[in-house]
């Protein structure tokens, strides 16, 4: 077994398909906002684990219930009943206002539930022609088939083509265009409302009350990914409420299980009365090891967590536009609540992220010019201040 850094790092070159290009450290332990690599070194992690380990690391609540599960039942297939599913659906549900839930293993996985769905609820109402799927350019929804469908990145899409036949993408900046684009052939319309991946940008007042417009006007169902920026992240239970969204199908996945891996759809009661025993399914989703995790998140969550979020998210924006005001390579501080985003050059940034990385601090790049902030939603005060600090001094002498 390889024990140091190198060695493993070549046991995944020689082993592993290819696919990440992964920072050169070993992370073994974490804490708290820390990550620990094999040397012992500490990491303030402002990434954590692309928003999934949303109460840090080897939180001790979470460690104690997954122990505590792991020695009693794991998992027991969706061919019988057991006692945790439906607690974090009804916990859902009244965080939602979608009053079913589908479970499953990812946040991918619950795009294409809802894709899915969506399908089902025209062709159970009779409707056959309607399939097409309206997406917005910037948008990332996963890389399986069905989500990549519906994922702006050409990059990402070409070496795979053809995809689901019928998706359509408009501008996120582009009412009209949303307007001209939604017709009575439209099964759905799929939105972040805070688009992550392509460059944290929170969906306007305008285009979101087009959204709501369309589907009012054509019927079309709205799906919601709240992937990144759901639960608890932008300190609302949900950013599509912010904007006035209604949607009837919502996809969740990252921070719910904490680190352990889950995703769910909710859907209103119309979408559910649609779909059939034998329509969709999983092994593993929603076994008991996963749904006692996303007891102690959303435990945390509502227990003063969205307050905490709120106050630490307004500290840390404040902070990044100070940053900003004194560090004119940074053009724009985009986001809400412990989702944050600044857009500078695609040089600048990519000199960020690995500077960072020196100073031991993790953030990372994406859409090319936009360093991304997800920290723990329990980030201290001190570990903010500590995130700003470094980063002021790996901004300091990058040209404008």
């Amino acid at each position: 077994m390889a024990t140091h850094g190198q060695d493993i790092q070549a046991v995944e070159r020689d082993h592993l398909l290819q696919v990440y290009k992964r920072v050169p450290i070993v992370l073994t332990r974490g804490e708290g906002s820390y990550v620990f690599d094999i040397d012992g070194n500490a990491y303030l992690d402002f990434l954590s684990g692309i928003g999934v380990a949303s109460l840090g690391h080897a939180h001790p609540g979470l460690a104690a219930a997954i122990s505590e599960q792991a020695r009693t039942l794991i998992h027991t297939s969706n061919l019988y009943f057991h006692p945790l599913q439906g607690q974090v659906g009804q916990r859902l549900a009244s965080l939602s206002g979608l009053p079913r839930a589908f479970f499953c293993n990812s946040g991918t996985e619950a795009v294409e539930a809802c894709l899915k769905f969506a399908r089902r609820y025209w062709y159970t109402g009779g409707d056959r022609s309607r399939t097409r799927i309206v997406a917005l350019e910037r948008s990332f929804h996963g890389r399986t088939l069905g989500a990549l469908s519906t994922t702006w990145e050409p990059g990402y899409r070409a070496p795979f083509e053809p995809l689901l036949q019928g998706v359509t993408f408009v501008s996120p900046t582009d009412p009209a265009a949303l307007e001209a684009a939604v017709g009575t052939d439209v099964a759905a319309i799929i939105v972040e409302p805070i688009q992550g991946e392509g460059g944290v940008w929170p969906l306007s007042p305008a285009f979101s009350a087009a959204i709501s417009a369309a589907c009012a006007r054509t019927g079309a169902l709205l799906i919601a990914d709240e992937i990144q920026c759901g639960l608890g992240r932008t300190g609302a239970p949900f950013y599509s409420a912010t904007l006035g969204l209604r949607p009837d199908l919502m996809a969740l996945g990252k921070a719910l299980g904490a680190g352990v891996p889950v995703g769910a759809v909710m859907m209103s009661q119309a979408v559910a009365d649609a779909v059939a025993p034998g329509d969709h399914g999983t092994t593993y989703g929603g076994n008991l090891l996963a749904c006692r995790a996303a007891l102690v998140f959303l435990d945390a969550l509502e227990q003063g967590g969205l307050a905490r979020v709120q106050v630490a998210g307004a500290r840390l924006d404040d902070g990044l536009r100070a940053l900003a005001s004194r560090h004119p390579v940074i053009t724009d501080v985009r986001g809400a609540g412990l989702m944050c985003g600044l857009e500078m050059t695609e040089a600048a940034a990519t000199q960020v992220v690995s500077d960072a990385v020196t100073q031991r601090l993790l953030v990372n790049r994406t859409a090319g010019r936009v360093v991304r902030l997800l920290p723990p939603l329990n980030v201290s005060d001190a570990e903010i201040d500590d995130a700003l600090r470094i980063l002021e001094a790996v901004m300091t002498g990058l040209p404008a």
